[in-house]
């Protein structure tokens, strides 16, 4: 490896030090479902996207939850003596990759055979802190569409 590549490679491992992430891999669900519960808690602050995975009725919220609770661990494990209430912790980045398809044959008319395709995916959260300014943006914000709605 040369001097740059390590150089960048070194640089990219201590930014991943930083970061509190989880990886769900191999799930049995097909993507198209694991994103319509991801999509509900993208940018939540982590008290909120747990609350709307824990009461909502998808079979994959169950599995996000526990993503979720495994990624906030790991953020405690990185940042030990700090509490989170003080840091508002949000879910910057949720993302699902199409895993592997398993192929399998249904019995069709005269004797073919139509294909079914067992897809999986693959899940990955990543957890970061809101700064001073963009909570004061998220708090105007919010203040901006109480006015409206009044």
């Amino acid at each position: 490896m040369g001097a740059r590549k390590r150089k960048a490679a070194e640089a990219r491992k201590e930014a991943m030090k930083k970061i509190a992430f989880a990886k769900l891999n191999d799930t049995p669900t097909s993507p198209r479902k694991m994103r319509l519960v991801a999509d509900m808690i993208r940018g939540k602050k982590i008290e909120h996207a747990l609350n709307l995975l824990r009461f909502s009725t998808k079979e994959a919220a169950g599995r996000l939850e526990k993503l979720l609770l495994s990624a906030i661990n790991n953020w405690q494990a990185k940042n030990e003596g700090e509490r989170m209430e003080d840091h508002n912790i949000i879910v910057s980045e949720i993302f699902v990759d199409e895993g592997r398809s398993l192929k399998r044959l249904r019995p069709a008319p005269q004797g073919r055979g139509y294909r079914i395709r067992k897809r999986s995916n693959h899940v990955t959260i990543v957890l970061d802190s809101l700064t001073a300014r963009e909570q004061q943006t998220e708090t105007a914000n919010q203040t901006q569409s109480t006015e409206q709605n009044a």
